[in-house]
């Protein structure tokens, strides 16, 4: 439970971060779908579920007011050193994920497009975000701050599809932003009603695409998973700064690699 509660708290980190999103960070834990079945099966069996669920509830919330403002710091401070210690991150998760989902499922060269698919329009993406303007009015109707956090959940429960693209796309970001600092819960609890709504929809949608698709959903999911790297990736350099990056991306790698399983 102490495990899941700080696995929560990096959860919650990856609703403010941009490019990392909770849904990669549920990936690179080796717990996505795991939290997909504890949801959508809530009432099944609500004494297992709601258990499993609750610390990492908790420590999404601590995550999104204290830790995601500690790496948006990191990321302002130390942007080549953080970014490359996440790429590692996920590049040693997907080594793990492979070998997860073909030992529970016959293996077809034919998935391999999905996530060939997948990771061309996570690149797209990359390009789109990183062309957007932010400065956008900070005045915003409670309505379609509802709908900001419906659009938001996309890329919540989906790895790889950056929520704070999608905020950006709408006009959102630099107000979630600043509420998310600054506590504003006038904009925080509608963008909360329609992320709760969404995730509950998109949840679901992921269970029966899990059900009747599972390898191409998981190979996609991969494929998206991989395309957020580049939204992380900044030039290197060839000095200490730039070795203390790769010897993170290394770390990364290694502690991908002995996260997935703990939850």
């Amino acid at each position: 439970m102490v495990t899941r509660f700080f696995t929560g708290i990096l959860l919650g980190s990856g609703a403010i971060l941009p490019g990392i999103s909770s849904g990669v960070i549920c990936v690179i834990l080796g717990i996505y779908d795991k939290i997909i079945n504890s949801l959508t099966n809530l009432f099944k069996d609500f004494k297992t579920n709601f258990t499993y669920l609750l610390p990492l509830i908790l420590g999404g919330i601590i995550g999104v007011f204290l830790v995601g403002n500690i790496l948006k710091l990191l990321f302002n401070t130390f942007p080549t050193q953080t970014s490359f210690a996440f790429i590692g991150l996920i590049l040693g998760s997907i080594p793990v994920l492979i070998k997860k989902v073909n030992s529970e499922h016959f293996f077809k060269a034919r998935y391999l497009f999905f996530a060939l698919t997948s990771f061309i329009i996570g690149c797209v993406l990359v390009v789109i975000e990183n062309k957007l303007n932010t400065n956008f009015n900070s005045t915003i109707y409670i309505p379609y701050l509802i709908l900001s956090g419906f659009l938001m959940s996309i890329g919540v429960v989906i790895p790889g599809i950056s929520n704070t693209l999608i905020l950006m796309c709408i006009g959102v970001y630099p107000v979630y932003l600043n509420a998310i600092t600054t506590l504003n819960f006038s904009v925080l609890f509608p963008m909360g009603i329609g992320l709760i709504i969404g995730a509950i929809i998109f949840i679901f949608i992921m269970k029966a695409l899990f059900k009747h698709f599972y390898m191409p959903t998981y190979y996609s999911i991969i494929g998206f998973t991989l395309g957020s790297i580049f939204v992380l990736y900044s030039p290197l350099s060839f000095d200490f700064a730039g070795l203390v990056s790769v010897l993170l991306l290394i770390a990364g790698f290694k502690i991908a690699n002995k996260l997935e399983g703990l939850n």
